[in-house]
This record gives structure tokens, sequence and C-alpha cells, in this order.
């Protein structure tokens, strides 16, 4: 195992000084410092952050580290995941009310009948003992063998729902199978329970938790000021999107995309067909999306209400203005192949880059 450490940052206040091995990068919006806070990491894939300042990442192995007093400390009690292909521990996230819930949530590959399947588990952390007690909330209906596409972001609706997203497994058609998981976003009340107002609550032959579907894999999910959902997903040959989610949206996969087979072929409807859902934004070639972070707070007033999205492929951050849809790459030494983007409570961006194993900070130029 590769040795973990922080940089002098990573204690107490997300509002300490800037450390001392912070680097100067250009942007669009004028020059910005990135701090490197932690190294070490193995094959890291989410990041969130804890009301005391400390931070939750989770490691693909299926570690989840807790960052505090300028140490990492593996947390205990996290479910056994699949560590095959893309699967493994995947996404943390923190609801809002944790200072009296102490709750937290991970998706994860679930070992299971035919396979492995996404599932959500929730726990409540103890910070004294930094160890989880809890069960899973939801899993997929179906396993399967593929180590694809397991999707798998969270994000705490406005209304405190639960939204989890879910690759299609490798299987294009299932995507359009509403008896089936593969290709959805599923929302579920937090203690697992449906909601009333999902759009096929009451459909025969549907999961009652499906919200939208047609997906291929998402692997980005933010929720803006406003409430309104977006998530970033893979195309395949081109054809990466960024997507507004709506209550029982068709997002078209795999009938429609701007991208192509891998042969070269196209798809069967082209771009567009009768109710399907466009994109609102699309990358072709392919970048390989992965995190999503919106700038609701930012000390860099220029990206107030941006979108932030990683790239896998060729290692940028991709800044959007969802005003005009226009995009600046943020393309620096430290943007190897970046896993997830974090809005953090003070206003900074903090993102992952899996191939360094580390953790990084940009902040305002000083």
């Amino acid at each position: 195992m590769r040795l973990m450490t922080l940089g002098p940052l990573f204690v107490g206040t997300l509002l300490a000084p800037l450390a001392a091995d912070a680097v100067e990068r250009a942007t669009q919006s004028g020059p910005v410092e990135v701090t490197q806070i932690v190294t070490g990491l193995d094959m890291p894939w989410a990041l969130a952050f804890l009301p005391d300042g400390s931070t939750l990442v989770s490691e693909k192995s299926g570690r989840l580290l807790r960052g505090v007093g300028g140490t990492m400390v593996p947390v205990s009690g996290v479910p056994q995941v699949r560590d095959s292909g893309q699967g493994g521990l995947l996404d943390v996230m923190v609801p809002r009310d944790f200072a009296t819930s102490g709750e937290i949530f991970l998706s994860y590959a679930k070992p299971m009948a035919g396979g492995a399947g996404t599932a959500l588990f929730k726990g409540r952390l103890d910070l004294e003992s930094n160890s989880l007690t809890g069960d899973d909330i939801f899993q997929m209906s179906q396993g399967s063998r593929a180590g694809q596409h397991f999707g798998s972001r969270i994000v705490e609706g406005a209304d405190g729902t639960i939204y989890l997203t879910i690759g299609e497994r490798g299987e294009g058609p299932l995507a359009q199978d509403l008896s089936r998981h593969n290709g959805k976003v599923v929302r579920i009340n937090r203690d697992g329970s449906l909601p009333s107002d999902n759009p096929f609550v009451d459909t025969a032959k549907a999961q009652p938790d499906i919200w939208s579907y047609g997906h291929r894999n998402p692997q980005g999910a933010a929720m803006d000021a406003s409430g309104q959902i977006w998530i970033a997903e893979h195309g395949a040959k081109g054809g990466d999107e960024i997507n507004r989610l709506a209550k029982g949206a068709n997002f078209g996969w795999p009938e429609i995309s701007f991208g192509t087979n891998y042969n070269g072929s196209g798809f069967a409807q082209g771009t567009a067909a009768q109710g399907m859902t466009q994109p609102q934004f699309y990358w072709d070639p392919s970048m390989a999306p992965s995190g999503y972070a919106i700038a609701t707070t930012s000390q860099i007033e220029d990206w107030q209400g941006d979108h932030f999205i990683g790239s896998l492929k060729f290692d940028y951050i991709s800044h959007i203005d969802p005003d005009s849809w226009s995009e600046e790459r943020l393309s620096w030494p430290e943007t190897e192949r970046v896993r997830d983007v974090v809005s953090a409570p003070d206003g900074t961006l903090w993102f992952i880059s899996e191939t360094r194993g580390a953790i990084f900070r940009i902040s305002p130029s000083l």
C-alpha cells in the first residue's frame, strides 16, 4: 500500500491559509492556486465533506477513509464490494442534515445472484470510532457479470429524496426496459421507501423507483442552487452528454446519440427521436466524464453557478457556463484522469486525480 500524506492545509478549518506547496495555474478568469491536499491514495473514486471540516474519500477497492487531524483514518463497517472492472466502492454522499442525523450514503458494486449490481447503503457514522452501522436501502433488481457501467453517483434532492444514477451495465437495450434498473436514475426516500410522485410508481411492469431512463453510464451528478439536478454520462464513440434531469424523461440510449458505435455505425434513430430528450451539451470526441460540481458558492466570482466535470480520457476539468454553454478546459499537470470534482463548503473547488492518487484544491490566487 502506498503511503498517504496530507498537506498542511488539511488540519482544522477549510479556511486555513494556502499551503506553501500551492502552484499557480492559468484560467480564463485569471490565475488560481492549485494545492495538493492528499497523496498516496489507491484508486480514489469520490470525495465528500463533513460539517466539522474533515472529508470522506472512497477507494474503489472497498476502503472508506476519513481525513482528520492531519491523517487519513480508515472507516470500519463498509459493506463488502465486488472490486472488479469498473465496480467497487464508488460514491459517498453526506446529506444536509448530517449534524443531527449522523447518516451518510455509499454506492457500490454489490455481489449478488448473476454477478454484481449497483446498490445504495445508508449508515450512521460515529465520528469518535470512525465506524459505520447501517444497511442497503436499494439494490438493482438483477445482477450481471459485466464489469462496466455501474453509474453510481448519489444526489440529495431539494426535497430530501435520494437520486442514484445507474449505468446499463453494457446491455444497451435494457436502458429502454422499464422493468429493469439498467440505464436508469432511481429516486427513493431516505428510508428506502418510494416517493408517491415517482412517474412509474403505479405503472404495471415498471420498477416504481425509476425517475428517468435511457441512460448509458452517468458518472457525474449535481444539484444547482434552484434544486435542478444535472447528470453527465458517457456516450459511445463520441456523444458524452450533459443532461437536465426531468421526471419520467427518456434520454434515448441506445436509440439516439451524437456519437457512433465503436464499429463506426450510427444509432437506430440518429441524433433525435420523438419522445426522447435532447442533451443540453455534448462532447465529441468523448472525454469520459466523471464527477460533477456546480459552484453554488465560489471564492472565484466568475465561477459562481458554473458547472465543472472531470475528464478521465483527456485529463482536464470541463468548466461550463450554463447560460451560454461555452466551455473552458482546465488542463494542468494536476488534472490527470479526474475522477471527481466537488464544490467545498468554503467556495473552493476540490478534485480527485485518479492517476496521481491525490486530492487537489483550487483557490483564488493571492
